[in-house]
């Protein structure tokens, strides 16, 4: 009964977080533009009932602005992490599956990634490619699969040697049989964890890039953006401009992490006990 009631707070957990991140991309996504627009006759006012994160020095609803810069941090986050995580399902199997040579040139990239450091090298990449959702998306996605690539190869290397792979190659199983009725459905919980936990760094490294001046337009309502406008005012004392949407960024990475660990603990149960 004890195994059963943490399984169920455990779902309600993670029903609860997806919600909350689905419901704050829905509001950005459907947020009227006019909502966050300037306002010159309501500019730099403190938190108060009418603007509760305050407003800028255009008069900007700052709750809004972080409501729409948090949504499309999402929505990029999302598209990075997909993209990044199905890299490295793909490149882990490859890895461990072919062997040789191939395997030498996946690991010898992923060592390569790993060495150098991820925001000098997505800034790389995004100014390589133009800045902008592109130059971000792409370059967050390419400095993100080494890790996931480690963990599915050492997945595939263990379950290529179970028995019963070893019986299937002995009645004739193909290769491609065996992958897509042994190997895939082995490391999918591996793949799926992976892919939740690659939001947050997603997320933070989206952010970062977009402060240093290597991501998203400056036109574009991202927290990255915020926070590096928000410096420049934070010396007149509108000290809220930086807080709050803080604030709020580590709550939604926070979120994501939590949502990446119950999932963990839904799929393996044996994890609460590391």
């Amino acid at each position: 009964m004890k195994k059963m009631n943490r399984r169920t707070k455990t779902v309600m957990l993670v029903i609860i977080i997806a919600g909350i991140l689905l419901a704050i991309s829905a509001a950005g996504l459907l947020m009227n533009p006019a909502l966050y627009e300037p306002n010159y006759a309501a500019k730099k006012l403190p938190p108060c009932a009418a603007h509760w994160f305050g407003t800028d020095y255009l008069g900007r609803d700052m709750f809004c602005r972080t409501i729409k810069g948090l949504s499309n941090s999402i929505m990029l986050g999302t598209m990075a992490a997909v993209f990044s995580a199905f890299m490295a399902l793909f490149l882990g199997i490859v890895s461990a599956s072919v062997g040789g040579r191939a395997d030498k040139i996946i690991s010898y990239f992923v060592d390569l990634v790993m060495g150098v450091p991820h925001m000098v090298l997505l800034m790389l990449i995004s100014f390589s490619l133009g800045k902008g959702l592109k130059g971000v998306v792409i370059g967050v996605a390419l400095t993100h699969w080494p890790n996931l690539t480690r963990v599915i190869r050492g997945e595939v290397l263990q379950v290529k040697n179970m028995q019963y792979v070893k019986a299937s190659k002995k009645f004739g199983k193909s290769n491609f049989q065996i992958a897509c009725h042994h190997i895939i459905p082995h490391v999918m919980p591996q793949f799926l964890v992976g892919l939740l936990l690659l939001f947050p760094h997603a997320i933070l490294h989206e952010a970062g890039v977009t402060f240093l001046g290597f991501g998203l337009s400056v036109d574009t309502p991202a927290i990255g953006i915020i926070l590096s406008e928000s410096l420049k005012h934070i010396s007149t004392g509108m000290w809220w401009l930086v807080f709050f949407p803080g604030i709020m960024l580590v709550a939604v990475v926070m979120l994501f992490d939590k949502l990446g660990d119950n999932v963990k603990l839904l799929i393996d149960p044996s994890s609460a006990q590391e």
